[in-house]
């Protein structure tokens, strides 16, 4: 153990922040830190949009299911996924010449390419004190979300986040167990089985725990409860109408 992998196993979501400002300088020093995640092919292919105005964040709350933290946190940044830039150059390298810049693979390099770019910044955020919390809730209605912002086609919001210094110190949520997820030469399904099973309990007592007993569903029901329900089913049509055709 390190103090690399110490600050990293003591990841928690934060969704209560104090009332005091972070600089220009320390954002653009987060997203440097983002900018040095590991890109395919050095595409860089994301963008990230800082929201720090009162009114907006309110908007992106609203847009996002109503979540407070996002109008309480000083900085709400917007990561996307962006290859309006690459189309540019291409534009301006080869006219003329037809580009797959909306190809799924592309597509691929760009989601990819932003949440490494994030995770990045989030650990460089927690480095300096601050606490984050991922907003996922901003593909509820992204096609306003994208509005607002002003984004170009080939770009789409993969996510928010919240930024700021902690005001609550939440417990950690229990993961998996490493022999669930990591398997050697090849794929184990009946031990990931055997380890889901034991999670449950583990998850189980987490929850009892942590609600004073008003809750004990384990891992698995609730994830048979998250796949058995429609969940954005905008977003295909979305990207679709934004020049990601996926080809």
């Amino acid at each position: 153990m390190n103090d690399t992998i110490s600050l990293l196993q003591s990841h928690r979501s934060i969704r209560k922040f104090k009332d005091k400002p972070l600089g220009k300088s320390m954002v653009e020093q987060i997203i440097s830190a983002g900018q040095a995640a590991s890109s395919s092919s050095n595409m860089q292919a994301f963008s990230v949009v800082a929201i720090t105005d009162t009114e907006r964040k309110g908007i992106l709350s609203e847009l996002a299911g109503n979540q407070a933290y996002i109008r309480e946190c000083p900085v709400f940044l917007v990561w996307c996924a962006d290859l309006h830039r690459l189309k540019s150059a291409a534009e301006r390298h080869r006219p003329g010449q037809e580009s797959y810049e909306d190809v799924t693979e592309n597509f691929i390099i760009a989601t990819v390419d932003t949440a490494l770019a994030a995770q990045n910044a989030a650990v460089a955020a927690e480095s300096l004190g601050l606490g984050i919390v991922y907003i996922g809730g901003i593909r509820n209605r992204i096609a306003e979300v994208a509005e607002l912002l002003q984004l170009p086609d080939l770009v789409y919001p993969v996510f928010g986040m919240c930024l700021g210094y902690p005001d609550q110190e939440p417990g950690l949520r229990p993961r998996l167990p490493v022999p669930a997820v990591l398997h050697w030469d090849e794929y184990d399904a009946d031990k990931t089985e055997e380890q889901v099973e034991f999670y449950d309990k583990t998850t189980s007592e987490y929850l009892r725990e942590r609600t004073g007993g008003q809750k004990d569903t384990p891992w698995s029901e609730l994830m048979a409860e998250k796949l058995t329900q429609p969940s954005r089913l905008h977003m295909r049509e979305f990207l679709r109408s934004r020049g990601f055709e996926l080809k």
